[in-house]
């Protein structure tokens, strides 16, 4: 019987990474190609900064066409959407059915994720779905994937853990209130090697830069704060 085609959406980190392991090993569907965000402006992945580069090289070493979608620096929702659903009603002629992500728990995601895509007649998966995030993390490592940290909220984690490889020592680091798989934005990730790769992703680590978001307006009063994030850039080799 002929599987259903989907497409995997992919941040190029663990969680994205362990899905694809999980989709490939049950082998209920065909994936078909790899779906990232772009930031239009500086072409790297949106929230992780990880360059397109090394992106590119993570599609090749997986062997899977990669769709860009580019979004601008600071879109409004309505231009995301926009954006979303024009990539996603051009790939659903193509006669994929399903849209594949590495979230875990947060519902309020899922469920944005599930009417974005029920609009235009696709079904999301989540492999991921409700498993405890820290058997999640040492099945992971277990597994043989490596991959380092390549942003952090500094409202969880200091700039410390900007670079890190993620290993038993970094998962016994962690504060008691940040999850394991840092699903609550606490931090973010670029995987290099692993049982999905056919080499390893080759790159040096460079800088740590910290930067800034304002944070957003509460009933129409300006916020003071910012958001603070240490990104450790990796470049290409």
């Amino acid at each position: 019987m002929k599987k259903p085609k989907a497409i995997f959406n992919w941040s190029s980190g663990k969680d994205s990474a362990l899905a694809f392991y999980k989709t490939v090993a049950e082998n209920k569907l065909d994936v078909t190609c790899l779906l990232t965000s772009i930031n239009e402006e500086y072409q790297r992945i949106s929230m992780h900064g990880v360059h397109v580069s090394l992106l590119e090289q993570q599609a090749l070493s997986i062997g899977l066409p990669l769709v860009k979608m580019e979004i601008p620096k600071e879109p409004s929702m309505e231009q995301y959407r926009n954006i979303m659903n024009k990539t996603m009603t051009e790939i659903k002629s193509q006669g994929v059915t399903h849209s594949i992500f590495g979230d875990i728990f947060l519902e309020d995601l899922r469920k944005y994720r599930e009417d974005q895509l029920n609009a235009i007649g696709l079904e999301a998966v989540f492999p991921l779905w409700k498993k405890d995030t820290l058997n999640l993390i040492h099945e992971f490592l277990n597994l043989g994937f490596k991959t380092i940290v390549t942003c952090v909220n500094e409202t969880y984690l200091d700039k410390s853990y900007a670079g890190r490889i993620i290993d038993e020592k970094f998962i016994a680091d962690l504060p008691s209130n940040v999850d394991p798989c840092g699903e609550n934005g606490e931090f973010h990730t670029f995987t290099f090697d692993g049982p999905i790769f056919k080499t390893p992703i080759s790159f040096e680590v460079g800088e740590i830069v910290k930067k800034t978001y304002p944070k957003p307006k509460s009933n129409d009063i300006e916020n003071d704060e910012d958001y603070v994030f240490w990104f450790c850039d990796l470049i290409s080799k």
